[in-house]
Parts: C-alpha cells; structure tokens; sequence
C-alpha cells in the first residue's frame, strides 16, 4: 500500500537544492572570468582549458568511489564532507598565485565534489519512490542550473571587484552551509519510505541491505547490458555539456561581440532558465507517463534531444544573436528532460543497492570525456579552428545519442 510523501522528503530537496547550486557555482566561476584570471596568471587558451579539465578528470575517476561509499554507508556524512571541502578549496582558489598552484586546487575540488551528486541523488530517490521520483530528482537538478547562471556573474564580479573576490565569498558561504546541513539532514528512518518500488524495502539501503564489496557491484553493474547504453550515452551528453559549460562564454563574447560580462551571463541564463523549465515538466510528464508507460521516463530525454539538437546546431551556425538565443533556450529545455530523468532510468536499470555507485561511473565516463573534449577545444582554438564547428559536431553526436537510449532495457515498476 502506498504511503503518503513525508514532509521531510520535499524539505530534503530543498536543502540540497542550496548544495547543488553551490556544487556548480564553484567550479563554473572560472569559465566567465577567462581574461581577468590569463592577466593575473600567465597560461595559454589550451592551459586555461586544462583548469577545467583536470577538475573533470579527477571528478571523473573519483566518482565512482564516492558513489559506492554513499551506497554503503552515511548518505549525510558523504555530502556534508563533499560540501565542507570542495567550498574550503573555493576560498583557497582566491588566494593562488601560479598556474601549478590554481592547477593544483582544480584538481583537489574535484575529489570533493565528486561525492556529492551520486550520493544527493540515491538519498533523494530513498525517499521519493514512485510517482514524484523525476519531478523530486529534476527539482534538485534545478540547483545546479542556478549555480550555472550565477557562475556567469563571475564575469560581472571580475570587472567590479577582481576574480579573486568571487571564490573567497563563496568559498565562505559554502563552509558556513556545511555546518547547517550537518544539523538538518538525515538518511531515511525506517518505516518513513513513501511509495516503495515492488524491488525494495522500507528503510535506507545503506542500512537493510547487506553491504556489497566494491568488486561485487562493479560485476553487477557491468554484468548489464543496458548499463553500457547508459554509460555511452552519458559520455556523448558530457562532451556537449561541458564544451558548452567551458567555451560558450568566449565563443559568444568573440562571434557576437560582447562584453565579458554579457558573454558569460548570456551562455548560463538563456541555457539554465530553460533548462529548469525543461526539468520540471519533464519530470512531472515522466511521472505521470511512467503509471501508464513502464519506459515513459526513458522517453523524455530521447524526445528532447531529438527536438534540441538541431536547434544547438542552429546556435553555432548562425550570424544573429536572437536565433541564437532561440538555439539555446531550445537546448536548454532539452538538458532539463534528459537531467530529470537520468536517475530515475538508472534505477529500473540497476539494483538498489548499487544506485550512487552506477551514478558515480556515469559520472565518470561522462566527465572523463567532457574534459577531454574541453581540453582539445582549447587546442584547437590556439591552432584558430572555430568554436562553431566542434558545437555543430556535438549536436550531430547528442542526436546520435538520442537513438541510442532507445535500446536500454528496464524493470517494470
């Protein structure tokens, strides 16, 4: 019999909402500040891209790790510690003086923010089960399109008080955060599970549920076929999510003549606003689709990119700013549909018990190849290749991708 959403789990969303903003606030404030940070440190367009990418490759790798230690044991203690780190190494990042020494707190920032997500997601959908599970999920998600949006204000920061004012302030924001959610968030407590899924017990899995080595849930993991789609896919979507993250402030502020400050918030809020749009209707449609259609939340994302590829290809090929805006508002709905969803569709995939570690290898390859692909824009921007030809390659692929989805194979629910 199905139980009555418990207050607590939306009041859950809404405190990690703050944390997701802060997740991507953090690391996004570099992209917007790209010529204020080159003056005060010297490094070439490829190098600055490293900053990035390095962030991305060690969030990558560690992802997985953080994802199975979230799985095994304290959901809490895992975001609070991800929080109170990666926001210390925030405030460090505002006092670097060498390109070795910000390379070095890019990559320690992604070790600690690695934990967050897969563990934030799993105690989410621990206690949304059932018919909130992607609108509960998109709305978190939401949060990190906040922090996306505000990480373009870095660019307004820069001109009115230096980059460096930006990650003290909000390196201290998140250290002070940290310290409040230790207080008010908590896993699960048996019995206070709404709308269980036919696969799963009241409770926190981390606590019914037996623990599992790390070698045990990587067979069962990648003893899944449709877990490699998902891996796949996920890759295709990092590589076009973060050349966008890393390079679409400067490709705006070069092909369409902005300012820095009108570059970075162009290439955040258009994309974020939509994309909170896109979360919430997606995840109440996919909801409310999935009590009819066992793969109804798959079908979200594969709908959105067909329609929002093409229209990110538009976005790098046209010459008008106002169709550009078009291409990316379009997009951004687009990002919103496949983000809402991406965990649900997990959890038909996988079993439980192994939730944050799958989100953490999803993390992984998408990341790994999103930095990458972040890296070999900055090369060839320094070998003058546009920016226009590698966003039009990414559309192309996402809506690759798209078709690819369709192959994954879920539980019924």
């Amino acid at each position: 019999m199905s139980k009555r959403i418990p207050r607590y789990a939306w009041m859950l969303v809404a405190m990690l909402w703050v944390v997701a903003m802060l997740n991507y606030l953090d690391r996004l404030l570099i992209t917007s500040m790209r010529d204020p940070i080159k003056d005060s440190i010297a490094m070439t367009d490829a190098q600055f891209g490293l900053l990035t990418s390095v962030f991305l490759w060690v969030y990558g790798i560690v992802s997985p790790l953080g994802g199975y230690v979230a799985d095994q044991y304290s959901r809490k203690k895992v975001i609070v510690f991800s929080l109170f780190v990666w926001s210390g190494v925030t405030l460090w990042t505002g006092y670097v003086t060498s390109f070795g020494e910000m390379l070095a707190a890019r990559a320690v920032m992604g070790i600690s923010e690695a934990c967050y997500i897969p563990a934030a997601l799993a105690l989410i959908t621990d206690y949304h089960r059932g018919p909130t599970r992607s609108l509960a999920t998109g709305l978190h998600v939401s949060g990190l399109y906040a922090g996306m949006a505000l990480g373009g204000v870095g660019g307004y920061i820069a001109e009115l008080w230096g980059w460096r004012y930006g990650f003290q302030t909000f390196g201290l924001v998140g250290i002070v955060y940290a310290v409040v959610l230790m207080l008010f968030i908590r896993n699960p407590k048996p019995g206070e599970i709404a709308d269980s899924e036919p696969d799963e017990s009241p409770g926190n899995p981390a606590e019914a549920l037996e623990q599992v080595n790390f070698i045990d849930s990587l067979k069962k993991l990648f003893g899944t076929f449709s877990f490699y789609i998902l891996l796949i896919y996920n890759g295709v979507i990092g590589m076009a999510f973060w050349l966008i993250y890393g390079w679409l402030p400067t490709y705006l502020k070069e092909h369409f003549n902005l300012n820095l400050g009108e570059a970075g918030i162009s290439a955040t809020s258009y994309i974020q606003v939509a994309s909170f749009i896109g979360v919430v209707v997606g995840g109440i449609l996919a909801d409310r689709w999935s009590r009819t259609n066992n793969r109804g939340r798959l079908y979200m994302p594969i709908i959105g990119f067909m329609l929002g590829a093409p229209f990110l290809f538009l976005m790098s090929s046209t010459a008008v700013f106002g169709v550009a805006i078009l291409g990316m508002v379009v997009f951004g709905l687009s990002r919103g549909f496949h983000d809402a969803n991406l965990m649900p569709v997990l959890c038909q995939v996988i079993d439980k018990r192994y939730r944050a570690t799958g989100y953490g290898f999803l993390n992984f390859f998408s990341t790994i190849i999103g930095g990458l692909t972040i890296y070999i824009g900055g090369v060839l921007k320094d070998q003058n290749v546009s920016l226009s030809v590698i966003f039009q390659i990414s559309a192309v692929t996402l809506l690759l991708s798209a078709w690819l989805l369709s192959a994954v194979k879920i539980k019924k629910i």
